[in-house]
């Protein structure tokens, strides 16, 4: 069990490793060394894996749809917007969905799968269930406008990433389920579909971050609290009364600068 344990470590380590690289480089740029460096493994443990830089590719292009989960109860039209800024927000905190969308636009796989085919599939399922539950009109066909609707995401971010460095990419997903749902779904849905989705996914991120840095200044806190009392046989009567105050502000201070850091670790699934 440690021996397969370590095996699923390497491999995670190398892939994670690669989508860094491959955000940075592209694939054609992308040198075997630097991934190697970058996961601190050998080669041969990167070859046990992986046979070619194209088979670790297509490992990352699988891992980025895995970072959106479309929810099956409620409004299908609404959980398929809540995935594409899932996916959004993603591509701003994620390198793994960044270096597989990279390398679908670069059309690395040219004679292999269609790079885009597991977000059209998954996204004419959603328009199909849309149907059946009443949302979108019958006469719509779900592999037409599920292309259409990708598509038209690829290149709002790609304009958003030249524009703003995808800052805007929520706002401009939005805007896309503005234009595109009148053509795809009943006025009376529309109306309770929220475009910017669900869920402000930033705001998200920073109140996790802010409970985990509170909880990382309280468990400091409370080691220095337990280190002093047995250090001190007077219990810290001798203490500053402002002594810990002023440690525990410090501590919460530096540690609001890492709020974008934890907003990219919460990120598995999603479309901004």
């Amino acid at each position: 069990m440690a021996k397969q344990a370590r095996a699923v470590q390497t491999w995670r380590s190398i892939v994670d490793a690669a989508a860094s690289v491959f955000d940075d480089y592209g694939y054609e740029r992308a040198a075997i060394s630097e991934i190697l460096r970058r996961a601190k493994v050998t080669k041969g443990a990167l070859y046990f894996h992986f046979a070619s830089k194209e088979a670790i590719a297509q490992a990352i292009m699988d891992e980025q749809t895995s970072t959106v989960e479309f929810e099956q109860e409620g409004s299908p039209l609404q959980s398929l917007v809540d995935g594409g800024q899932q996916f959004a927000f993603a591509l701003r905190h994620n390198a793994m969905a960044r270096a597989g969308t990279r390398l679908s636009i670069e059309g690395v796989f040219l004679g292999g799968p269609h790079p885009w085919g597991d977000w059209i599939d998954a996204t004419a399922r959603m328009l199909e269930l849309g149907q059946e539950r009443g949302e979108v009109f019958p006469q719509i066909d779900p592999m037409v406008s599920a292309k259409i609707i990708v598509a038209s995401f690829t290149g709002i971010q790609l304009v958003s990433e030249a524009d703003t460095g995808r800052a805007d990419l929520r706002e401009q997903v939005a805007e896309m389920w503005r234009h595109i749902l009148p053509s795809i779904a009943h006025p009376g849905v529309i109306a309770h579909i929220k475009p910017e989705g669900r869920v402000d996914l930033a705001a998200q991120a920073r109140e996790e971050a802010a409970r985990e840095a509170q909880g990382a200044s309280d468990a400091e806190g409370a080691r220095s609290a337990a280190g002093s009392e047995a250090d001190d046989p007077t219990g810290g009567a001798g203490l500053r009364s402002d002594g810990s105050d002023r440690a525990a502000r410090t501590g919460r201070e530096g540690d609001e600068g890492d709020t974008e850091r934890a907003a990219a670790g919460i990120v598995t699934g999603g479309a901004a």
